[in-house]
């Protein structure tokens, strides 16, 4: 009809009204905001952590392999048809030597009926599992290993009583020098400690060992020569190759009696145990962000009964259900997202804090954080529907008339 005052229309509430609107509950109840919230940070914290760690010794493995190489290959020998142990024949290493890809060689070699002790007043049964073997001089070079302390075995040492301890085999005699006045009883022999080997990632068996040259095992300890183990360095192109032939070549006669392997895929097979380890611990803190998410969920009933007589005199005053809908849907997210973001920094934090006491480089992916905090509101949009569409369906007397 003309002269008809138009329908009065609800007031729109702009992006930042909404999120000051949201923010009424928790800035009028800070305590219970900052629990809710904790619970959503514990779980988000717990995965970014779990990743981040995960990364971070990944980098590491994936350093260590780049500095040690993974063109290292073992020979040994397994078992014959009986059982029994099989042996290297005396030439392996010259025939091994002739594949053509082979660009390092080296081996070492157990010395039967010979054990290593600190004094002779050691009894006979306390070996403390250190093994002697005699060794090629350029075993250290093939293997990539490293001396703590002292030198390694050359030309002229390797033909007389002197012998060079891993790092477990040191540690155990409780050694922690080399030198002319360090010695150890190995067989029945004095052997004076030239150096000790700091661990070998490639090569751990030699951590436990006593290494002496291969001239001065055979002279003094009655070693028959065979080796016990072959290394060799092939070129990066040529390394399955290399491996294909590596057991025929080294016992001709006997192929299937010799074990060939590649030291980088244990530490491969390590990190993937690693990482299987981590898919549980992500498990387990996707439920606590489960729990997180269903706390606030409760949190966001109790407020709205709370807040009936608010929600009354804003329904009162002209909110549409809508906008009391999102007052409510806005506020759940908005305590999600502080745990969200409060939960990624912590998880970051000890992510970083762990790495540097191990001594790696600290790797967090971006996706880690952006998908937990992701997760964070999708939760929390979850978790306010209901209390949001309860309360958007309260009508203002019925809200007004609770006490």
């Amino acid at each position: 009809m003309r002269g008809q005052a138009p329908p009065l229309q609800p007031a729109k509430l702009w992006p930042g009204d909404v999120v000051k609107v949201g923010a009424v509950g928790l800035r009028t109840r800070p305590l219970r905001a900052f629990l809710s919230a904790l619970g959503i940070a514990i779980g988000i914290a717990a995965m970014v952590a779990v990743v981040g760690i995960s990364s971070s010794s990944r980098a590491d493995l994936d350093a260590t392999l780049d500095s040690l190489g993974t063109n290292l290959l073992t020979v040994e020998p397994g078992n014959r048809l009986t059982g029994e142990q099989a042996q290297l024949p005396l030439a392996a290493e010259a025939m091994v030597r002739r594949i053509t890809p082979v660009q390092a060689l080296s081996s070492i070699g157990r010395v039967d009926d010979a054990n290593v002790y600190r004094t002779d007043r050691i009894p006979t049964v306390e070996t403390n599992g250190i093994v002697p073997y005699a060794a090629r001089t350029d075993l250290l070079d093939t293997i990539g290993g490293v001396l703590r302390s002292g030198k390694w075995l050359d030309a002229a040492t390797s033909r007389y009583p002197a012998t060079v301890l891993g790092a477990a085999a040191a540690e155990r005699l409780g050694i922690s020098r080399s030198g002319p006045d360090t010695q150890v009883l190995i067989g029945d022999e004095w052997f004076t400690v030239l150096g000790i080997l700091a661990p070998a990632e490639l090569a751990p068996e030699l951590d436990s060992a006593a290494l002496i040259g291969w001239p001065a095992a055979d002279s003094t300890l009655g070693f028959d020569g065979h080796p016990t183990k072959i290394y060799t360095r092939s070129a990066d192109a040529q390394v399955e190759a290399v491996r294909s032939v590596l057991g025929a070549t080294a016992n001709p006669e006997a192929p299937n009696e010799v074990n060939v392997s590649r030291p980088s895929d244990a530490l491969a097979a390590k990190q993937a145990a690693g990482e299987a380890f981590t898919g549980l611990l992500l498990g387990l803190g996707a439920v606590a962000l489960l729990v997180g998410g269903v706390g606030v969920a409760n949190i966001m009933v109790i407020s709205v009964l709370e807040r009936r007589a608010e929600i009354g005199l804003r329904r009162s005053l002209g909110a549409t259900r809508g906008q009391i809908r999102t007052q409510f849907l806005t506020e759940s997210l908005l305590l999600s997202a502080l745990g969200g973001l409060g939960g990624a920094a912590l998880g970051g934090s000890v992510t970083a804090a762990y790495a540097a006491y191990q001594g790696w480089l600290t790797v967090i992916p971006v996706w880690a954080v952006t998908g937990g905090v992701a997760a964070t509101l999708v939760i929390g949009g979850l978790a306010g529907l209901y209390p949001a569409i309860r309360a958007s369906r309260l009508s203002p007397t019925e809200a007004l008339a609770t006490p």
